[in-house]
């Protein structure tokens, strides 16, 4: 009867070292333990199998048995997959393998193929996912530990966070070419405040931007406005001439360059804010959470693009 749960890699690597050293007393030297021990695991082994594994030949030398052969051949696969295993975990352990969830909020996917296309390049071995939200969203996930680090701009208050600044983040006014606004050097409130202005969804941090430079320039809420979900249709409808919208520098770098769009010049603006990369202060990084961190400062911002003059 095979007693399979009984088997172990003591037993297995017993025979191995006596099929590669030749015989009982060699196979203790190169396993560092005595050759009675090496003998007591050959006769468990055997024991557990219910086969001899090594019989003597004509010539007086050991050899392996038919059972005996594939015993070894199974424990020879059985040391390589655990030195494989071994070899992961340290790489894993050292930061260069591991899978990071690295949030973004929606305006950061203008340069997000940028940035995870250097990492890829610095850290291949680490696997990526690259959930993208508004700063509602992101928050939430990071409050559930659903992200291990976030790129945003204000860090929040809850939950606390360690933060990092990757660079200048520009909120402009931005208006279709022939707007009557363009190109002049002074434009009051009021006159602002005759256009409708084009937000996004209430959680969006470009909306909280927009809704505390308004309040500064004594624009409150009695202003008309329209609601939309994503930086593409707010810059589609302004180009159609719906109304003027504040948006980040870096969602409207194509617009700009060729016309589409026109940036009003207003005391105040643009609104410079930060891009900062966070993490939760009370769950330490992982060691590649923590490599893809620091691969991603070291690179300073450049993966952000220039922002309009």
């Amino acid at each position: 009867m095979i007693h399979e749960q009984a088997i172990s890699l003591k037993q297995l690597r017993a025979l191995a070292a006596i099929v590669e050293a030749g015989n009982l007393s060699s196979a203790a030297s190169l396993l560092n333990v005595t050759a009675p021990a090496v003998s007591t695991q050959l006769r468990t082994l055997e024991a557990n199998l219910g086969a001899p594994l090594l019989e003597r030949g004509p010539d007086g030398k050991t050899l392996l048995t038919a059972p005996g052969r594939e015993v070894l051949v199974a424990a020879k696969q059985i040391d390589m997959v655990l030195t494989s295993c071994v070899h992961k975990i340290s790489a894993i352990l050292s930061g260069h393998e591991g899978l990071v969830v690295l949030g973004a909020v929606s305006t950061a996917k203008y340069f997000a193929p940028h940035l995870i296309a250097q990492l890829r390049s610095q850290v291949p071995r680490i696997k990526i996912a690259f959930p993208i939200g508004n700063r509602g969203e992101i928050l939430a996930a990071l409050e559930s530990r659903q992200i291990e680090l976030a790129i945003m701009g204000r860090p929040p208050r809850q939950p606390e966070v360690d933060a990092d600044v990757l660079g200048d983040h520009p909120h402009v006014l931005i208006a279709p070419p022939k707007h009557p606004l363009v190109g002049r050097c002074e434009i009051s409130s009021n006159e602002l405040k005759s256009n409708i202005f084009l937000t996004r969804e209430k959680g969006s941090g470009t909306r909280a931007l927009m809704e505390r430079f308004l309040d500064r320039i004594e624009i409150e809420s009695d202003f008309e406005s329209i609601e939309f979900g994503s930086n593409e249709t707010i810059k589609q409808a302004v180009m159609a001439g719906l109304g003027i919208a504040i948006i980040s520098a870096h969602t409207v770098q194509a617009e700009l360059a060729t016309g589409r769009l026109a940036v009003l010049a207003f005391p105040g603006l643009p609104v410079i804010r930060q891009w900062f990369l966070v993490h939760r202060r009370d769950s330490p990084l992982t060691p590649a959470a923590n490599r893809v961190r620091d691969v991603i400062l070291s690179m300073q911002g450049s993966f952000l693009p220039h922002a309009p003059t």
